[in-house]
């Protein structure tokens, strides 16, 4: 029998002072609180992670592929283009899970153990950039509202279940091989910005690179809102076959395809696939992470705020726990006397104690569970939080919980702080039995 955790359910079940109940009792709401704090937290941080990451990826997908001189950036394309005849296009969307072994092998170096993708390539779709400028005649008014925008030309092949969800206003853009679309959609900033709505006329004008310019109207037949302002206040989409059109390209040239993938957790892998055992050796394929970096590294920014919150949170939960034992031990100085004239050890008596903060913590842990979980499902249920969209892209605070990283917390909280507290335990071994009899 273990006697230590024996006598530890005994105490825990036994009475207990006033002064020290109460001191339990703010260690387990302190506990508590701290469990509550960092479950919201990282439910709050990974849900406004994945969320942002989700419209970039609806708007651009997850790999570009473009001519290797356009590398430098989404807007050069429309200065570099390809062809759709290529080998690749569209069997891509049939890739399942590969296996990539490391470059290192090729040269008879140690590469490692291969690398596995969970699934394969969902989709593969043509696109066109073209900047211009855009002219709208306010009813009344004889001079034009002007302002630059930029057109993305999308294809019959677009996959509107990444991007239709963003559409507030019209319909998807209806665009098939055998004519060209007139209609336009564009942001909610834009048709604010412009004052204009469905069915309104915008004339789109780009500057050729002899300084001629070329021109076409186009319809607006819907209005979309990402809440990335970056993209909502400079992009449009229209047939691709229009800034194709605008170009003198030929009829096979493109700026590129968009790459989608099943799972983003494969992004870096097939990233490398496509680019080194794909494409030729004129095209070029990056990940949108890496041609958007400046808003990936603010989101991976917010790991720092979760890890400040997480060590502050457990920091409270072991100062008030290491408050607590060194009360409970001072209170039992009559029972850890008796116990040690009946022979256990110091150590013994000290996991009693160690026990029976366990229970309080794992009852801390319980209840700020309960509160956590709580508070997430009324947000993720009622939207509570809002947020400025201007400056976080997202009007209401969105939550993703990850059981497994609760289960790291849970387990990690309660090791890191029981450690904390051997340390007050060992009070247990200044304590004399004789003087602890003596006054019993």
């Amino acid at each position: 029998m273990n006697l230590p955790l024996y006598l530890a359910r005994g105490v825990a079940k036994g009475g207990t002072k006033s002064v020290s109940r109460t001191i339990i009792g703010i260690a387990v709401a302190a506990v508590a609180i701290s469990m509550a704090t960092m479950v919201l937290a990282s439910a709050l941080i990974a849900g406004f992670k994945s969320e942002i990451s989700t419209k970039i990826f609806g708007f651009w997908g997850h790999i570009h592929i473009t001519a290797d001189a356009a590398s430098y950036g989404i807007f050069d394309t429309y200065n570099y283009p390809i062809s759709n005849r290529q080998d690749f296009y569209p069997s891509l969307d049939t890739t399942g899970r590969v296996s990539l072994q490391g470059f290192g092998a090729s040269l008879g170096l140690e590469a490692g153990a291969p690398q596995m993708t969970r699934a394969g390539i969902r989709h593969i779709q043509q696109f066109i950039v073209l900047p211009g400028v855009v002219s709208v005649y306010p009813e009344g008014e004889r001079l034009p509202t002007q302002e630059a925008l930029v057109l993305k030309g999308i294809a019959e092949d677009y996959d509107w279940d990444n991007f239709g969800r963003y559409l507030v206003e019209g319909e998807a853009l209806r665009v098939s091989p055998d004519s060209t679309s007139r209609g336009i959609i564009i942001s909610s900033i834009t048709a604010t910005r412009l004052e204009i709505g469905l069915g309104d006329r915008m004339d789109f004008a780009f500057i050729g690179p002899r300084g001629e310019e070329r021109a076409r109207a186009f319809q607006v037949t819907g209005i979309y809102k990402t809440g990335l302002e970056e993209f909502d206040r400079q992009f449009a989409l229209v047939d691709l076959k229009q800034p194709r059109s605008l170009l003198n390209w030929e009829e096979d040239q493109i700026g590129g395809f968009e790459v989608i993938l099943d799972d983003i957790a494969d992004l870096e892998i097939f990233n490398d696939y496509i680019h080194y055992q794909v494409l030729p050796q004129d095209l070029y394929g990056e990940s949108i992470r890496r041609k958007v970096s400046e808003l990936f590294n603010w989101l991976d920014i917010q790991d720092y705020n979760w890890a400040i919150i997480l060590a502050l949170m457990i920091t409270v939960a072991i100062i008030n726990m290491m408050t607590a034992l060194l009360i409970l031990i001072l209170e039992r100085t009559n029972m850890i006397g008796t116990l040690k004239s009946l022979g256990l050890s110091n150590w013994g008596i000290r996991k009693i104690f160690l026990y029976y903060a366990g229970f309080i913590i794992i009852s801390g842990l319980a209840l700020g569970n309960g509160i956590g979980l709580l508070l997430c499902w009324v947000q993720k249920t009622f939207g509570l939080v809002h947020l400025d969209e201007e400056s976080y892209y997202l009007s209401v605070a969105p939550i993703q919980i990850d059981w497994s990283t609760l289960l790291a917390l849970n387990v990690g909280t309660f090791l890191l702080t029981l450690f904390f507290l051997v340390v007050p335990s060992y009070l247990v071994t200044r304590i004399d039995p004789v003087k602890a009899l003596r006054f019993k």
